[in-house]
């Protein structure tokens, strides 16, 4: 921009590296450049060259504020139900099967009754289970809803 141009006061925005920056201009320097203050940070910065002034500040469309919405005109968004973690779903498959099962079995029959599904996609849904039904039991101790009952067999605990 032309040194002319630019006047005391008023707002521009700055070449920073990539990005523009806005600032207020607040004196002349007796080199050439001008003192001026961001209005970002309110930081004092030094503008050695007209040249690193883009021009005028004009505040882009995407930074505006968003209008504020009253909640008579926000259509109010469905009602859903949370989807039941794996350890949850696991419980809810013991207690309807009522015998101990491994956790491949639990895998199989939460995917079937569509209580649970792995949202990663996950190779190994059935040792991830087992590891947390695990570390369920060794950290609540008897307060855990999960019995060990075998080798790999886990059973719902009578409360």
């Amino acid at each position: 921009m032309k040194l002319e141009h630019i006047k005391i006061g008023n707002v521009y925005d700055i070449k920073v590296g990539k990005n523009t920056s806005a600032v207020r201009i607040t004196k002349p320097i007796p080199t050439g450049g001008f003192e001026a203050v961001t209005l970002a940070t309110s930081k004092t910065v030094v503008i050695k060259s007209a040249d690193r002034i883009v021009g005028p500040h004009n505040p882009k469309a995407d930074k505006q504020p968003k209008p504020a919405t009253t909640p008579a005109t926000v259509d109010p968004a469905p009602f859903r139900a949370k989807p039941l973690s794996a350890l949850d779903a696991a419980a809810k498959v013991l207690a309807e099967a009522k015998v101990p099962l491994n956790c491949k079995q639990m895998i199989d029959a939460m995917t079937a009754e569509g209580y649970w599904k792995p949202s990663q996609g996950g190779k190994t849904p059935a040792n991830t289970l087992h590891a947390a039904i695990g570390t369920e039991i060794k950290k609540k101790g008897d307060a855990a809803r999960f019995e060990k009952v075998g080798r790999g067999q886990f059973g719902l605990r009578m409360q």
